[in-house]
């Protein structure tokens, strides 16, 4: 298996996994998280483990990539716009899907084109908790990763802080797969993100403050409960930094939080993934993992996607 190889499985089964143990806690404080799985929070896989809105959305990016990543951004956005319609009225889609993005997604299979079908003010982590494989394909062209992550960004969630977790989202799995090491990454993911949300950049400076704190359970109080897409990105990130060489600590760190535990431990997934490799996820939890095969097979379409769009760049 190539390095990209094992990055894109550790990238799709990161999120995946962090997803499923994020879900079954989805809505429990965290007190009621450790008063039914323990002190150190959630830690384990049901068998089979299912996965949220989160990962359903991930895979439709991810397919529509692979359908249109290599061309003009129309096309990728009708890409977009089938798979996220297939989303919508798969049987499957039953798993608190957020309001914003079925409302988005409505908007566009009844003919409202993507930059005016996203909610105006909408700023939830929908767009965000879906961005890896932007991040992925896009590793060597940042300028269209920014571009492919706005627009499907805006396509349900308009709001300035919105885009710019969708943007950033997507940058981090990007500097993740370039091996940037923990302590440059945020410097890095400011420049990017400059100029698109004031709250987006509080919300990362508050990350900032936070990292030398000892009491981690306060710092993760402090950074919020990521239902809003700034948030989400901020408590994914921070549980990454943390841990940078544990997989299974950073996920069980966003999975055991008081707010949107698998949106949160789905970004800190799909990073953590990516910058370690599909090596540092236990066996036992890949073979739990709904559709393992598929995503699997998800994986490896991509990485042939991507290495044919760098073949083409050359």
């Amino acid at each position: 298996m190539t390095e990209d190889l094992q990055k894109a499985k550790g990238l799709i089964y990161g999120l995946a996994i962090g997803d499923a143990l994020g879900y079954q806690v989805e809505f429990m404080i965290l007190d009621r998280i450790k008063s039914k799985y323990g002190p150190g929070g959630i830690m384990d896989l049901p068998d089979p483990a299912l996965f949220s809105d989160d990962t359903q959305m991930s895979i439709a990016v991810a397919e529509a990539l692979i359908k249109a990543g290599d061309k003009d951004l129309e096309s990728i956005m009708e890409a977009m716009r089938e798979e996220f319609i297939k989303w919508l009225h798969s049987p499957e889609n039953n798993r608190a899907p957020g309001r914003t993005c079925l409302e988005g997604i409505a908007k566009m299979e009844r003919g409202v084109h993507w930059t005016k079908s996203g909610i105006s003010g909408s700023k939830g982590c929908g767009s965000a908790m879906r961005a890896a494989p932007i991040g992925y394909l896009y590793q060597h062209d940042p300028e269209k990763l920014r571009e492919v992550a706005h627009a499907t960004g805006i396509s349900t969630h308009r709001h300035p802080a919105a885009d710019a977790a969708c943007i950033g989202a997507a940058y981090l799995v990007k500097l993740a797969l370039d091996g940037i090491s923990p302590e440059k990454i945020i410097p890095k993911l400011l420049v990017f993100t400059a100029g698109i949300s004031v709250e987006f950049d509080h919300a990362i400076s508050k990350l900032e403050k936070c990292l030398a704190w000892d009491d981690v359970e306060s710092a993760l109080r402090f950074l919020g409960e990521g239902w809003v897409g700034e948030e989400a990105v901020a408590l994914g990130l921070y549980c990454f930094l943390m841990y940078p060489d544990s997989y299974l600590k950073a996920v069980v760190r966003g999975a055991s939080t008081n707010g949107d535990s698998d949106s949160i431990a789905c970004i800190a997934g799909s990073i953590s993934g990516a910058y370690l490799g599909v090596q540092a996820i236990a066996e036992t939890w890949i073979e739990r993992i709904e559709k393992a095969d598929y995503l699997a097979d998800l994986t490896e379409r991509l990485s042939e996607k991507k290495m044919r769009l760098r073949l083409n760049t050359l």
